[in-house]
This record gives C-alpha cells, structure tokens and sequence, in this order.
C-alpha cells in the first residue's frame, strides 16, 4: 500500500510517537539462501539455527525462485557435505526426506516453504517470510534486490543502464505489491559488490526505501576502497540528494547473505553478521514491514539497544551494555548547505542524546563498541549498531 509524499515523511520523522507499551523489538534476517540456490544447505536446517540464535523472523531470499514447486539437490561427493545429509536425515528422519541414491550421485528431494514452515512458525515467536533475491546483470556488474513478502515469483528485468536495470526491478517489484494487496518490501542489496552501482545511481531511482548498509558476505566491499566509497558514506550522499528532492529519506539495513553453513571464517558467507531489530506492534509480516518503512527499527552487527527515540527533535540512545565492553556513540549528520556528512558530537558510555535542529537535514547515530566480533565480515571487525537518520519535525 502506497502512501502519499507528506504522510511517508512526517511518519519517518515522528515514528517514535506511533508506538504505545504495546510495541516490543523483533530481530530479523531479510537475506538467506539454501540449496533452492546457490546456498550449501537444506532451509529446515537454516531455519533452526535462526530459531535456536533468537531471532524472530527470517527472509528466505534465494536468487530468482521461491520454495516451491519440485526441486532436487545434488549433494555433493565432499564428505563435508555427505556428512551434513546424514545430519538432516538423522534430524527429520526418512519419512520427511526423500531421497534417490546409487553408487556415483546423492539426490535430495528439496522441501517447499509450505511444508517446512509449520515445523517452526509460532505466534508471536517465529516468522518466515515468503522473499527472493531478484537477480539481474548489465554485462559484470550486478544487481540484486530484495523482495519481501511476495506472493509469486518476480522475473529479472533487464536494462540498458544501471539506474535503468534497478528502476525497472524496483516497479515489477512495486507492481506486486498492488497486485497482491499487501505490503512488499524492497531492499537494494550490496550495492558495493562488483562496484556495480554508485551514490549518484541510487540518487536517480524512484521508490527506493532501504538499502544494505551492511551486509555479511565476504565479496561485497561494504568499505569501499582508494577510490570507491564506503556503503555507509553511500547512505549519506544519496539521503542529502534526497532531502533536497523531497524524497523520504533512505533507510539502511544490516544482512548476512549467508550461503555458507559448513565452513566458516572471512573467505565464506556464515550466518550470525548482520540483522535488523524492529519495533512493531505484532510479529506479523505486515506489522514488520509498516514498522520498518515507519524507520522504526535499527541495523546492528551485534550492538543490542534498549532505547532508540525521536521526541520533541531529540534523538535518544541507550545501550543494552555488556559486562567489559566499551561503547561510543556517534550522532552523524549534514548540515545545510554542506555536501556530506560529519560527526556531530561523540559520546563514550551506554547513553547519549541529541537535539536535531533546523541547521541539519538529517541526523543518525552510530554506536561502535570494542567487542570483537565472532566470525567478523572482516579480521579486526568489532560490533556495531546503526539507526535510521532523522530530521526535525
């Protein structure tokens, strides 16, 4: 359901006032991928291993196919891998599983979301949504969005451009959502990987909401290089170029992407990097993704907050602290008339608050604590949240 310019912005800019004590905080993943893919595992297991880590809802995203429909898995002569069946059939039993074996293949009969989501969905509890990674390329370059909440397929569309390759991605996606009845979230995924899409692309995009600030995939530069920005440095152009189009601002999301759930270490996408938390008032698909085009949520790597608030202009922070960790946090915005970010005031501690004024176009926070992080996207990486920019009402 689309909302008209005025709404969208006042209630990005006032989403802490749309929550009662009803509301509580959901941990999601919105990028995963199995054997219905190029992921290295069947999606009950994937599945599992969510639950049993805490999260609330998963996006089961791979690339151009949703789980349905009939599809066999070759598995793989690895003993890794002949080891890993032998787990998921020990674990779902040869009722569940079925499987054709002879002396030179394994092949394993993929379960479809409809059969699998009842073994771990519950009210208020667990939640998977139905989501693909729309897959599409302009010769190397990539271009992948997330699609969430769908009810069928989304065909890649192609372009002669980049920009035009994600517009016309962004509107089959859009046109979904009409068609269905309900809301459909879209997230531009990695936009560093093979450095296939600038600032200034996303800039020229209509109806782009969120995008990956971070994402957990090994070959996705999410810090840019000598001559590429940082996704984060991304986030700030584009939302400068926005506000001065009168363009809700763009929302940043943390993912794992994960494709890797055997080996683990920096060379392979794992599980456990990167996720959102969102304020909503039930775990239901619709309440999330409302809440989350509200801004009413915050990226984090392992950075859990107590309080994000935006009242009477003054954004308010508060960390869930660990034992012997160290925390800073950052309020990062733009001032009128200046063309790119800064640091507007540093705060070392667990709180910290500050009063966004008509000087600034937007402002965000960023907290960074000195915890290392295990299985880090990157050797030396600690933990990290991010929320969303705000302006003053």
């Amino acid at each position: 359901m689309k909302t008209t310019l005025p709404i969208i912005l006042l209630i990005l800019f006032n989403f802490s006032s749309l929550h009662s004590q009803e509301s509580q905080w959901y941990k999601g993943n919105l990028h995963t991928h199995s054997y219905w893919s190029d992921g290295d595992e069947f999606p009950e297991m994937i599945m599992q291993w969510y639950k049993d880590n805490d999260y609330q809802f998963v996006a089961l995203s791979d690339h151009n196919i949703i789980a349905e429909g009939e599809k066999w898995k070759q598995i793989s002569k690895d003993t890794l891998y002949q080891n890993a069946f032998k787990e998921y059939l020990a674990e779902y039993g040869e009722d569940w599983v079925n499987y054709k074996k002879d002396e030179n293949r394994l092949k394993v009969q993929l379960k479809t979301l409809q059969e699998f989501r009842p073994l771990f969905e519950v009210p208020e509890e667990f939640m998977i949504f139905k989501a693909e990674e729309v897959t599409s390329y302009l010769d190397d370059k990539a271009v992948h969005m997330g699609a969430i909440n769908i009810e069928k397929t989304i065909e890649p569309q192609k372009g002669n451009t980049i920009v035009e390759l994600i517009q016309n991605n962004l509107d089959a996606i859009m046109a979904q959502e009409k068609e269905i009845g309900r809301p459909v979230m879209q997230h531009l995924n990695h936009p560093n990987f093979t450095y296939a899409i600038t600032a200034e692309d996303i800039i020229q995009i209509d109806g782009e909401r969120f995008f990956e600030v971070f994402n957990g995939h090994p070959y996705v530069n999410n810090y840019g290089d000598s001559i590429h920005d940082s996704s984060e440095q991304m986030w700030d152009q584009v939302n400068i170029a926005y506000h001065s189009m009168n363009k809700p601002l763009l929302l940043g999301i943390a993912t794992d992407d994960s494709h890797h759930y055997h080996k683990f270490g920096s060379k392979f996408s794992n599980a456990g990097r990167g996720w959102v938390v969102v304020r909503a008032k039930k775990l239901d698909p619709t309440n999330i993704i409302e809440a989350m085009e509200a801004g009413d949520f915050y990226a984090s790597t392992g950075v859990e907050l107590s309080e994000v608030s935006f009242e009477e202009n003054e954004l308010s922070i508060a960390i869930e602290e660990e034992k012997d960790v160290n925390y800073e946090i950052s309020f990062i915005g733009v001032k009128k008339n200046s063309s790119q970010s800064e640091v507007l005031k540093k705060v070392k501690g667990t709180k910290a608050k500050f009063q966004v004024t008509d000087e600034m176009l937007f402002v965000r926070a960023k907290i960074v604590s000195d915890k290392l992080k295990e299985n880090p996207y990157s050797k030396g990486d600690t933990e990290v949240a991010w929320t969303q920019p705000v302006s003053k009402k």
